[in-house]
């Protein structure tokens, strides 16, 4: 006999008693569930209308706990589930036998699309779902949302959903405006009705109309809204500045193995929407942001969920409307800072002051100086930024903005800033915040500006004793890593930023010309050998090494003064997987330097048996053609040269009268055709044989040559 299924514990003892001893009039803390179903709080939606794809009259209350669409059974979660992993390992034969398997997934879907949409472990499914589907299929699906996008935009799991859909169907859209669509073409069999995937975003968007301002908030609405604002807007749906926006770092990637992903000037350029969609833009902004006041919109400056979009829609109303938009009194500009200018105690310029320091309010003012107006631009920056640009740039948040500002200045405000900026980046490098450092590098080499001021700043600041600015910048060390596993140092590695930035800055230095690729190119030179080979093998200074020796109008003494220090290294260098590329960067370092590139391929082929033995070895070996120095060192060295054409013409020169000379082909073709005619015949009187030979006086060879 069976035994009773009892758990064990003490604290299932004590409750078991308790349970025993209750009293039969106490009732439990807990809502019991109803013996006659399901209460009178939840409304269930079962079945939908096939045809019309809309519930029965009466309003549909949207709420995440009174909506609820019912719950798949094991059998079908099991089949879903059986089916996602197969759409993401993607091992069909042909597309054939995948359109047909999708084409039953679709069949068993039917009905159930908001069920396994709302399911956490079938909705994954439904997005893999989306991204294989065809047009049609993408419309019917659309249809079976329509009605319910309110909730399902709210919903954890059906708002990644939602979320593919947008962004699958957007090409549509433009398909749709060079093809129109055939409206004499016959609905499909399972009652879809023929409408153009522009008239299927309008309706959508007609159903979250009045409900935008608190979508802006919500955890999971937000993200899809902003999608739909950028699949409106025509803007790319995969640059990275449209990415960082739409996905947080957490967000799960959906892959499908093997597939073939779109070209990236699709996915990065901006797309052609119909006007329909610009109007929809717009009354959804002002749908947004109507009864929202100044207070309201500061504050959501700040907010976490918010923030993302504010951003959003201030980017869409910088780059859409124009430079008037900016200055009218009803702009989400003009709300957000309603004093022009901000000068110093209006209620703006505090404001500025407060997202400034704040963690996400600086983020929109990233955005503002980003993408306003040039005007706008001045009058912010004069009134807000310009005597106490230094000052600002010590704070870790605000640099970020600073970088961005930065980025926008004329040449004499670029001038004044750099003169500020100088004088603390001492305390920046302390800091580790060298990524304003290499931004104010690169526009001063927009602009022109004489950087000896950075150079003589960075020089103090990381030690003016010859080897020490690079070690410093980079921050070689042998020590700290040598003795630890490669998994482990390649973690450690990965998490020291100041280590990449420093990196960074002293590849942006060599990129210029004067006194900042000096500063790196003699504190180089400077190394000894034992420094060089670990900054080779180091994976973020060998960049440094590889830019130095290949950076434009290098000169031909530094690289070969470098290189020439790594003779008797290059077999090591190329059986590490790091400073491999360095000596791969040789070949092009080593360009009108002949005798070094045939140094470095002497050491190579003595090499050859433990080259051919590692991975990186054999690319060195491939990318340096040692095959052809091997077996025709001629050829190789015409190559080495560059001159290989050069050598052709030298072995037929040109004739004096100006015609074309023979090639070896030709020369070779006219022997044969003398041989066959009998004008050559061995043993004949003549100086030379062939075509080249030359007969007596009063003889012709028959073949008109080319003097």
């Amino acid at each position: 006999m069976p035994k009773e299924n009892k758990k064990r514990g003490r604290r299932e003892e004590k409750k078991r008693k308790r349970d025993d001893h209750e009293t039969p009039g106490r009732t439990s803390p807990k809502r019991q569930k109803s013996e006659e179903g399901v209460g009178d709080d939840v409304k269930i939606i079962l079945d939908v209308d096939p045809s019309t794809n809309v519930h029965e009259p009466g309003p549909i209350p949207f709420s995440e706990d009174n909506l609820f669409y019912g719950l798949l059974d094991e059998e079908e979660q099991t089949y879903f589930k059986r089916a996602d992993s197969l759409l993401e390992l993607n091992q069909f034969a042909d597309d054939e036998e995948r359109s047909l398997f999708l084409a039953n997934v679709y069949r068993e879907v039917g009905g159930k699309e908001l069920k396994v949409v709302c399911s956490q472990s079938c909705s994954r499914l439904m997005e893999r779902l989306i991204r294989l589907s065809t047009v049609e299929q993408l419309k019917s699906l659309f249809q079976k949302f329509t009605g319910h996008f309110l909730h399902l935009v709210q919903h954890r799991f059906a708002s990644h959903c939602c979320e593919a859909l947008f962004l699958q169907a957007a090409p549509t859209v433009t398909q749709e405006l060079i093809a129109p669509l055939d409206e004499s073409k016959e609905p499909a069999d399972d009652g879809a009705i023929g409408m153009s995937m522009e008239e299927l975003f309008l309706s959508m968007v007609t159903e979250l109309e009045g409900n935008l301002g608190y979508l802006m908030t919500d955890n999971f609405a937000s993200h899809t809204l902003r999608v739909l604002l950028v699949v409106l807007s025509g803007q790319p749906l995969k640059s990275i500045a449209t990415t960082s926006l739409l996905r947080s770092k957490k967000k799960e990637r959906i892959e499908i193995t093997g597939r073939k992903n779109e070209s990236k000037d699709e996915e990065t350029a901006y797309r052609t929407v119909p006007e329909s969609f610009q109007a929809a833009l717009d009354e959804m902004i002002l749908g947004t942001i109507a009864g929202l006041d100044t207070t309201y919109l500061q504050a959501l400056a700040t907010h976490p969920t918010g923030n993302p979009v504010l951003q959003l829609l201030v980017e869409l109303e910088f780059s859409r409307s124009g430079k008037s938009k900016a200055r009218e009194e009803n702009s989400l500009f003009r709300r957000l800072l309603p004093d022009d200018p901000p000068t110093e105690g209006t209620q703006s310029a505090s404001f500025v002051k407060d997202l400034l320091y704040d963690p996400v309010g600086s983020r929109l003012l990233e955005t503002i100086v980003q993408f306003a107006p040039g005007k706008v631009f001045k009058t912010l920056y004069r009134s807000s930024f310009r005597e106490n640009i230094g000052k600002r740039v010590r704070n870790d948040i605000a640099g970020f903005v600073v970088g961005r500002i930065l980025e926008r200045l004329s040449h004499d405000d670029l001038q004044h800033a750099v003169g500020q900026i100088c004088e603390h980046i001492h305390l920046l490098i302390e800091r580790q915040r060298t990524s304003i450092i290499k931004t104010m590098i690169e526009r001063c080499q927009v602009r022109e500006i004489d950087t000896q001021t950075i150079a003589d700043a960075l020089t103090t600041a990381y030690g003016e004793n010859g080897a020490s600015v690079l070690v410093n910048m980079t921050r070689l060390s042998k020590d700290d890593t040598q003795a630890m596993a490669p998994e482990r140092k390649s973690l450690v590695e990965a998490q020291d930023a100041g280590k990449l930035h420093g990196s960074l800055l002293a590849q942006a230095m060599l990129l210029t010309t004067g006194p900042l690729r000096d500063t790196i190119c003699n504190s180089m030179t400077a190394m000894n050998i034992s420094t060089l080979l670990l900054m080779a093998k180091d994976k973020t200074a060998t960049h440094v090494l590889q830019a130095a020796l290949t950076c434009e109008g290098q000169t031909k003494a530094f690289r070969r003064k470098i290189i020439q220090q790594f003779f008797g290294h290059i077999p090591e260098l190329a059986l590490d997987a790091i400073a491999s590329h360095v000596v791969d960067s040789f070949w092009t370092a080593t360009e009108d330097l002949l005798f070094v590139r045939e140094h470095i391929a002497e050491d190579l082929l003595l090499n050859e048996a433990n080259l051919r033995e590692s991975f990186s070895g054999r690319a060195v070996w491939r990318n340096w053609m040692m095959d052809l120095y091997k077996r025709r060192r001629v050829e190789w060295i015409s190559k080495a040269k560059g001159t290989q054409d050069a050598e052709v013409a030298s072995v037929n020169p040109k004739p004096r009268d100006g015609t074309l000379a023979k090639s070896g082909i030709e020369l070779a073709r006219e022997r044969f055709a003398a041989m066959k005619a009998g004008k050559a015949v061995k043993g004949r009187p003549g100086i030379g044989t062939s075509a080249n030979g030359v007969l007596p006086p009063g003889r012709s060879s028959g073949i008109s040559a080319k003097v």
